[in-house]
């Protein structure tokens, strides 16, 4: 072990052993929601900027939360509840004796309230990115379904919805109900609508009241104007993830209760496991026993805090290993464009420099105008020290005391701390830290930046970044063009369209282009850096043809950069540049360019970069995520390539996918993503995502918004009585004309990778999990379909399929080795990320002898296949999503009615017949009286 080995381990040893001295209050400061003694501390609802300030809206928040508090103590068998929750009140909004913010920022928000744009409205929804037993991103509200009491018809109680997303959002599990499937046919050859659990009631209704079944299903299809109305009165007490709007629903679906044969996606997700079960095997649960006692824990309780002025303080490393690698450079050209570019108009800047010691080099200055941006400037590091040691805490020491300049205190400030040295002492600050109320956002620069660095980022809530000693590499601009003011106020940021950089030959050139879109536009700046010697010959196409060379760019010797900035709105369309490097030596050219909103009417196109955990080892992969939205609406079809840079080694560059296969969990939700496990070395990796849309007509997503959300009910059966709720805002897609198409480039942070082998790497990476099987009968014969995974993973071509059905669910989930083969030689797995098609006769299957399953008659036909994969070095992946397919029901034979239908069905039976015996009597009566008549007749022609 290295002496630098030793001294990081010392490190975390102090650090851990100060984390468990600290109270709670300082550690929930920056570290999210924790559970503590049954309680949720640390919960944090943001209200977006653009949502307009209404009396009602906090109060409402309140009485949902409190609700919630209580519902999911008793849903938990009375071993959770909301203790301690903070409402972030947006700077738009009127200040009434609110706090004010510490580390709380509306980007890391727990629950987002914010207004839905466009015309679909929005339900309550959960955005996961991750598969089962994983938390999620955010709970998403509206104000409309906050104020507008009439909606609690169709949702339920508030607090009752806030419960169903806090379980998408803490524990990973999915929604028991499926709108693309609302019905199956079971194992008993029985049609069943998708829901969980079997006993909640209803009946089927056609547009003018209750109709029979047969009526409503014609080839397995509801017929339009049908749907499955559930009675509002029910005895079933689950499930909350399949209708928490039911008032008898007060629990989770266990294993007694569960539904296995339902199509929903927590059965696909979660290998058919209950929702009670995916929550008793988290690690909240494993934390915590129920309560004792019969009383129900306190209320929760809230504080409203509101961010006050902006305040930013550079904290800079000007220590002798700055000059190595151009280091000092590179950083002298981010911090330009930060200043000039990035941070935000009336925002208050310092500046700290530091080596063993810290100096303050610019106390706090308002941005107001260019000149400001200018002055600041000049106050950054021209030269290095001959200090070759670095003291973190005394750079982190004289920023805090620049931020407290304002109001005598750090609360809410940002702290951007770049550093490329070594300190053996960075725990001593770290109560320091904790309890400044400041959010540090830390840049590693090359492979000596102190290992425990981005502590200082995870402990107070902060984004951590990686710049690798290269000359081509642009992470540093990407790190300070990531950095926002954490207000959520999207119109107001500068967002990053371009960023790339090459080394150049000499008299060759750098072109490419860069598309502005309409949403933006304002506020255009093109960044040009160069490594050596004056600037290169710079060329700038406007799309109307309009050009641009070196001579109007604002020219910066010192700092080696080139700045235009485009005044008003720039033209939309594509921009194409050329920099050609006229020296007689090779050179690094780099290109940034970043923009804002055009207008306030239409939220740009963002892309968030992010992986799923900041350190892996070896093998175990790193998870990356892209998500790309406009507003709060999914972008599709986009094309996504994430670029990671090691220290040593050439970038990898990796497609992420949005196909809901391999490391996607949910197609077509705006999230990108994909398995990374090319590691070449230990040590930091840096992530950066770019993200190109063609000119098309883009669509916006499937639904309002995709994802797991509470279902609308759209009515009930009420004494006998079709009730119908308020409509809902229509849902479906949503399609644009992008005339442009868009260009956006975002840094992702940075990841740490441990026990990376040294030469070759052993296979010991198995072919993902296939998540997407489907399976269609056609005729007298089924077709599986299913995405494609790899080799390894995600990537690559698997060698084969292993594809096994039964007429058991439970056989088939339990015993899969056992279960009936079916012979797949000649499928052959095609690349990751293709469309696989395979089609079967189960015809033999049908009739084996397989064991019959209890309940199940020989006129069943309903089976279950699974796939498994197989890849060269035969590492077999986990078994697939189950899917179902009833075969060869004959045109005569109608499938076995379900209780509530078959209700429904005697009673029209019984009218059918009540009718028909009154029109045998009336037609009797008829005839009896004809034959009277007629014998009358009779009877007097003979008397006369």
């Amino acid at each position: 072990m290295t002496h630098g080995d030793k001294a990081g381990t010392v490190c975390c040893l102090k650090i851990a052993t100060l984390l468990v001295a600290l109270s709670p209050e300082l550690l929930f400061l920056g570290a999210g929601v924790q559970l503590r003694d049954n309680g949720y501390d640390g919960l944090l609802i943001a209200i977006n900027p653009q949502v307009s300030e209404d009396q009602n809206l906090i109060p409402n928040i309140k009485e949902m939360v409190t609700e919630a508090s209580f519902y999911l103590f008793n849903a938990t068998k009375r071993r959770v509840f909301f203790r301690n929750i903070k409402i972030l009140i947006p700077a738009t909004w009127k200040a009434n004796n609110y706090s004010k913010v510490k580390q709380e920022s509306y980007e890391k928000a727990n629950v987002i309230v914010a207004a839905s744009s466009g015309a679909h409205g929005g339900d309550p929804y959960t955005l996961q990115y991750r598969g089962c037993g994983k938390e999620g991103k955010h709970i998403y509200f509206t104000p409309d379904f906050l104020l507008n009491d009439d909606l609690t018809a169709g949702y339920g109680s508030r607090g009752r919805v806030f419960v169903h997303e806090w379980a998408h959002l803490r524990w990973g599990v999915f929604d028991e109900y499926n709108h693309e499937k609302p019905f199956y046919i079971n194992g008993q050859n029985q049609i069943k609508v998708t829901r969980c659990s079997s006993d909640i009631t209803g009946i089927f209704a056609c547009e003018k009241g209750p109709c029979p079944q047969e009526n409503c299903i014609t080839s397995e299809l509801f017929q339009g104007g049908c749907m499955f109305l559930y009675n509002s009165t029910q005895n079933a007490t689950a499930s909350i993830m399949f209708m928490q709007s039911l008032s008898s629903v007060v629990e989770f679906c266990n294993a007694s209760t569960h539904n296995q044969e339902a199509p929903n996606r927590q059965n696909q997700m979660c290998s058919l496991r209950s929702t009670w079960d995916v929550i008793s095997d988290s690690t909240d649960f494993h934390h915590s026993s129920p309560m004792n006692g019969t009383e129900l824990p306190p209320p929760p309780t809230f504080s409203l805090v509101q961010a006050g002025d902006k305040v930013v303080c550079l904290v800079l490393d000007v220590s002798s290993k700055m000059a190595e690698a151009d280091r000092l450079l590179r950083l002298q050209q981010a911090a330009e464009l930060y200043l000039m570019q990035i941070v935000e108009s009336h925002t208050f800047v310092g500046i700290v420099g530091f080596n063993s010691k810290g100096e303050i080099r610019a106390q706090l200055h308002q941005i107001n105008s260019d000149d400001d941006r200018k002055l600041l400037v000049s106050h950054l590091p021209a030269t290095v020290s001959a200090d070759p040691e670095t003291s973190i805490c005394s750079g982190l020491k004289r920023g805090f005391e620049v931020a407290e300049k304002l109001n005598g205190k750090a609360y809410g400030s940002v702290l951007i701390l770049v550093t490329s040295g070594h300190d053996e002492h960075i725990s001593n600050c770290l109560l320091t830290v904790l309890s400044s109320g400041s959010t540090i956002h830390t840049i590693a620069l090359g492979a000596s930046a102190d290992k425990n660095l981005e502590e200082l980022s995870h402990l107070t809530g902060g984004l951590k970044f990686f710049v690798p000693d290269k000359s081509t590499s642009n992470s540093m601009i990407d790190a300070f063009s990531r950095i926002s003011s954490g207000t959520g106020d999207i119109f107001q940021q500068c967002i990053q369209l371009e960023s790339m950089g090459e080394n150049v030959k000499p008299h060759h050139q750098l072109k490419s282009t860069v598309t502005v879109d309409n949403s933006m536009g304002n506020d255009t700046t093109f960044l040009v850096t160069w490594q050596t010697s004056g600037p290169p010959d710079i060329e700038l196409f406007e799309p109307n043809g309009r050009k641009y060379y070196t001579h109007n760019f604002t020219i910066n010797q010192a700092l080696k950069t080139a700045r235009l900035w485009i005044p008003g709105t720039a033209q939309p369309g594509p921009w194409t540049y050329a920099l050609n490097n006229t020296h007689h030596s090779l050179q690094s050219l780099k290109v940034t360019v970043t923009s804002r909103a055009s207008h306030s009417a239409e939220p740009p196109a963002t892309v968030e970069a992010f992986v799923e955990k900041d350190s892996t080892s070896f093998p175990h992969p790193v998870m990356i995520y892209a998500n790309v939205r406009k507003g709060f609406y999914p972008i599709l079809n986009a094309t996504v390539t994430a670029s990671i840079e090691s220290e040593t080694e050439e970038p990898v560059t990796l497609k992420l996918l949005d196909d809901g296969a391999g490391a996607d969990v949910i197609k077509n939700d705006g999230i990108y993503s994909r398995y990374f496990f090319s590691f070449a070395v230990n040590g930091r990796y840096s992530l950066k995502v770019h993200v190109n849309h063609s000119p098309s007509i883009s669509a916006l997503g499937l639904h309002s918004f995709p994802g797991s959300h509470a279902m609308y009910v759209p009515g009930y059966i009420i004494n006998g009585n079709i009730q119908m709720n308020v409509p809902r805002k229509s849902l479906g897609r949503s399609e644009e004309e992008q005339k442009w198409g868009f260009s956006r480039t975002s840094s992702g942070g940075s990841f740490s990778v441990l026990g990376v082998p040294t030469g070759p790497h052993p296979d010991v990476l198995p072919p993902c999990r296939i998540l997407d099987l489907e399976a269609v009968q056609v005729e007298e014969e089924v077709t599986l379909s299913w995405t494609a995974p790899g080799e390894d993973f995600d990537q690559g071509q698997a060698n084969s399929y292993e594809i096994r059905m039964s007429k058991s669910l439970q056989n088939i989930q339990d015993d899969f080795n056992n279960a009936i083969l079916v012979n797949t030689s000649k499928l052959n797995p095609q690349p990751a990320g293709t469309k696989e098609i395979f089609t079967f006769s189960p015809k033999l299957f049908i009739n084996g002898p397989e064991h019959q399953p209890d309940g199940e008659t020989q006129e069943s036909h309903r089976i279950y296949v699974a796939i498994r994969t197989i890849d060269k070095s035969s590492l077999k992946s986990a078994v697939s999503n189950i899917a179902q397919a009833s075969l060869f029901i004959l045109p005569n034979s109608a499938p076995v009615l379900a209780r509530d239908d078959l209700i429904l069905k005697g009673v029209l039976i019984a009218m059918g017949l009540t009718g028909i015996i009154c029109l045998t009597i009336v037609v009797t009566h008829c005839i009896l009286n004809k034959k009277r008549r007629a014998d009358r007749k009779e009877n007097g022609i003979e008397l006369l």
